[in-house]
């Protein structure tokens, strides 16, 4: 071979060889982890969706440059740190967490950490040390709770203006729905509707909260939702209906599965600024330097035909105010 051609294919090898070495060389891949107190959320619906499609927005692509780690407690509490235990192991750059006690052991573990949903006011609950500065490994979407439950409650009243009696249920061993709780009843007190507490521990203890409506009943019913009242949703449409109680919930997939309906925060909002903050971790922020986020658009579902199986008469005015009608 003459020396002018081996010349030439050495060139040629230089020239090719980054574009060879760029090829073979994996980009970097964050790892990213759910904890939620309910059942593990997949990559491909409900809010694990809602975030995986946030991240993809941002450059973030499932099987490319992000992984998907999910955990979830299922309503036993008692697995939570071991759970949480695992992501750190799994080596996840940031975890999301929905619900109080994720958001906890989450903090307790020492990885970064971003609340999408469920925490209750993390300064009050502890989580950070305050909202402009969380000056730790937490940082996410806070709940308004004060003014959403004077919302809910506005709501309930504009549908039964002669409402005196609310009976409001809540998980008394999670402390981001007890401040839920605490904001609703001091609401309830400014318009002058009583409150009738019924707290529950456990799945039994829903019996006691609806033989403490018989005895004493409401006019209405707000229930704050976490794993345990979650799980027990369909008892509390049953007996909503069956006594012709109107009965307002948090989240929009309750009004969707039966409820009469809901008002909170938009999911997908809280889920695309949940997403944004983990990419902002991704790329070398500190959650101490991100300031807790209010959500700004929220969701009033009206399910129609719940309505019309307890006999509600509804003014097309207050129909008219829903974001989402379900006939």
């Amino acid at each position: 071979m003459k020396r002018r051609d081996v010349l030439k294919l050495l060139a040629g090898a230089t020239i090719a060889a980054p574009y060879g070495a760029a090829a073979q060389t994996p980009a970097k891949v964050f790892r990213i982890g759910t904890l939620t107190v309910g059942p593990p959320i997949p990559p491909t619906a409900g809010q694990g969706a809602l975030l995986i499609a946030g991240l993809a927005k941002l450059g973030f692509t499932l099987g490319q440059n992000l992984a998907y780690e999910t955990r979830g407690a299922a309503g036993n509490m008692g697995q939570m740190a071991n759970l949480m235990q695992e992501l750190k192991t799994a080596n996840v750059d940031v975890v999301v967490t929905m619900g109080y006690p994720a958001a906890a052991a989450a903090k307790a573990s020492g990885v970064p950490t971003v609340i999408a949903t469920g925490s209750g006011d993390p300064v009050k609950v502890g989580l950070v040390a305050s909202l402009s500065r969380p000056g730790g490994t937490v940082t996410g979407i806070a709940d308004d709770a004060a003014a959403l439950s004077t919302k809910r409650l506005g709501l309930l009243k504009q549908l039964s203006p002669q409402l005196r009696k609310v009976a409001m249920l809540w998980n008394k061993d999670d402390l981001g729905m007890s401040q839920r709780y605490d904001a609703s009843a001091s609401a309830a007190q400014e318009i002058g509707v009583t409150v009738l507490p019924l707290g529950v521990r456990q799945p039994d203890d829903f019996n006691e909260a609806f033989a403490a409506m018989d005895r004493d009943p409401p006019g209405a019913i707000l229930m704050v939702t976490d794993i345990l009242t979650l799980l027990n949703r369909k008892r509390v449409f049953e007996y909503a209906l069956q006594h012709r109680l109107p009965a307002i919930y948090e989240q929009d997939f309750m009004t969707r599965d039966g409820g009469l309906m809901s008002y909170g925060a938009d999911p997908g909002e809280s889920f695309d600024r949940a997403a944004e903050l983990a990419a902002k971790i991704f790329q070398g922020a500190k959650p101490a330097d991100l300031p807790i986020e209010i959500p700004t658009r929220y969701l009033f579902v009206f399910n129609m035909k719940t309505a019309k199986a307890i006999n509600l008469t509804v003014p097309p005015t207050f129909v008219a105010l829903a974001d989402e009608v379900i006939e």
